[in-house]
């Protein structure tokens, strides 16, 4: 299935490079990048250089310590508005017109184990790390512990959240647990440096399904013309049966067809970070950064729950005379099970980018950092997930036209992007610095292929922090920062959303409803490093 991708999958798969793309990068890596709005490569800060620019392991003398301890909150409010003229085969008063999604909770997915059941307001995310530098030798070494990516949103809260059926549950993460790192001194000017970030990544994903398209629609009009009451009768029995399903198998493209869960990961995923640092004036420096990209494997499993709407249908239809013809020409199923779980695969790239950053210190208490960062996520053309079997519920896809239920290949169109960020650091006193970071983030994801699985649109990050150094040579780093994006979709603008043409191919479940919503992230950090 290649431009094809069936409905049911896209509305999945849609979610994990969005989560992904351009807006959720270095989130809560590191509290002194964030108080700097990440504008760090030609400063990296101590062994959080290991992420940022592993050349600034080459600045550390002795053994250094560090623990860090996060929390974070998103918020995702949007509005639902058919458009005047909606008419979906006939169906014309959506059920969730006028209406708002719910409140918005997180989760944590712990590698090996899964996601715990319990949902906060806020997700803490504790990291560590240490470095060595043994005396008067150039080489330095060091390792982490972080989560270098994640996007969480828990939408179950609220059993009629009209958000439901793009996304009750988005869970993605990476989460960097071994990262073996090297950084070596040149000269007194120059340094350079290598990480290996080994990942555990997540990507879990539950959603309501419904499909608001014509054809569906069109169906249950038939029916509702044949048998209003839903009840069989002889002529239907005689022809195709479209109302042998009774009352439960009358179509409505408006309601739940199905709950749709996969929970997927990959233990071991391995990249690459090369650095290099060049301070040639007290005053100024350049930093730069290559992030080595890879093609994770993630392997899990799935779960489709259908609901009677479909189970009855197909039933109905094949107890008829002629339904079977129709199904046998169509290669409908003969039958939906309630539930069909098994095992499921995908590859997704995880793109390479680079950063390129610059330090001045303007006086000896003011510091400005700028950076410029790009990123490949023009990777994300199409992705692919395989499943162990045939699922029956997509079986249903081959009214579209699309033959093989066991894979699906489909388009995503995401972007390369550029984007820029900036800090700057108040030297108080020797003890106390304050910080300040702006960072305008740009989403790899263009407007017409944004959905509720993972609504990032650009947004802006806001950061300040502080330092304060000990007389015992320990440090300790505050940061809170506030990111924010709004976006509007009008409706029928966006085919993985909203579209309603009568062979809409790729998922909308809002056809024909306009969007409006925000995106809020909160989120707070400390570190405390050591020397030893």
């Amino acid at each position: 299935m290649r431009r094809s991708s069936l409905p049911l999958l896209l509305a999945l798969a849609g979610a994990a490079p969005a989560a992904l793309g351009g807006v959720t990068e270095n989130l809560v890596t590191s509290p002194v990048a964030m108080s700097l709005g990440n504008a760090v490569t030609a400063d990296p800060p101590g062994i959080e250089s290991i992420h940022f620019n592993p050349a600034g392991l080459a600045r550390l003398n002795g053994i250094n310590h560090i623990d860090t301890l996060f929390g974070a909150s998103i918020r995702n409010r949007n509005t639902f508005t058919s458009a005047p003229d909606i008419d979906i085969g006939g169906f014309k008063d959506d059920p969730i017109n006028g209406k708002s999604s719910g409140p918005v909770r997180q989760a944590m997915a712990l590698p090996f184990i899964g996601i715990p059941k319990a949902r906060l307001p806020a997700v803490v995310v504790p990291g560590l790390g240490i470095a060595w530098n043994p005396k008067d030798s150039r080489f330095t070494f060091g390792t982490m512990v972080y989560l270098s990516q994640a996007m969480s949103v828990d939408r179950t809260e609220d059993p009629d959240d009209p958000a439901r059926f793009d996304g009750r549950l988005v869970q993605l993460q990476r989460l960097v647990y071994l990262s073996p790192a090297m950084g070596y001194k040149i000269s007194d000017t120059l340094r350079v440096g290598v990480s290996v970030p080994i990942a555990y990544a997540n990507f879990a994903i539950n959603t309501d399904f419904r499909a608001p398209n014509k054809l569906l629609g069109t169906v249950g009009s038939l029916q509702r013309g044949v048998c209003p009451e839903g009840n069989p009768n002889l002529i239907d029995t005689l022809t195709f049966g479209l109302c042998g399903g009774g009352e439960e198998g009358m179509v409505n493209p408006f309601k739940k067809a199905a709950n749709i869960d996969f929970d997927m990961h990959s233990s071991f995923d391995p990249t690459i970070n090369i650095g290099v640092l060049w301070e040639p004036k007290k005053w100024f420096a350049l930093g730069a950064v290559f992030q080595g990209g890879t093609r994770t494997t993630y392997s899990g499993q799935y779960a489709f729950q259908a609901d009677p709407m479909l189970r009855q249908f197909v039933r109905g239809l094949n107890s008829s005379l002629l339904g079977p013809i129709v199904g046998g020409i169509t290669a409908l199923p003969t039958d939906i099970p309630e539930l069909q779980v098994g095992n499921m695969t995908a590859q997704i790239p995880f793109p390479w980018r680079v950063q390129i950053g610059t330090k001045l210190m303007l006086t000896d208490y003011l510091q400005l950092n700028a950076d410029v960062s790009y990123a490949d996520w023009a990777q994300w053309n199409e992705l692919t997930f395989k499943f162990d079997e045939s699922i029956k519920l997509l079986e249903m896809a081959r009214l579209f036209g699309h033959p093989n239920s066991n894979q699906a290949t489909f388009p995503m169109g995401f972007k390369s992007i550029v984007h820029y960020s900036f800090g700057a650091q108040l030297n108080v006193t020797k003890k106390l610095s304050l910080r300040a970071g702006y960072e305008p983030r740009k989403s790899s994801i263009p407007g017409d292929k944004m959905s509720l699985l993972a609504p990032l649109p650009d947004t802006v990050l806001r950061s300040v922090g502080l330092r304060y150094k000990f007389d015992n040579g320990s440090e300790l780093n505050l940061a809170a920062s506030y990111m924010k994006g709004s976006y509007n979709i009008p409706a029928r603008s966006n085919c993985n959303l909203n579209c309603d043409g009568f062979f809409n191919i790729i998922y909308n479940p809002y056809a024909a409803t306009s969007i409006a919503g925000d995106l809020k992230v909160r989120y707070a950090g400390l570190s405390w490093t050591k020397p030893y």
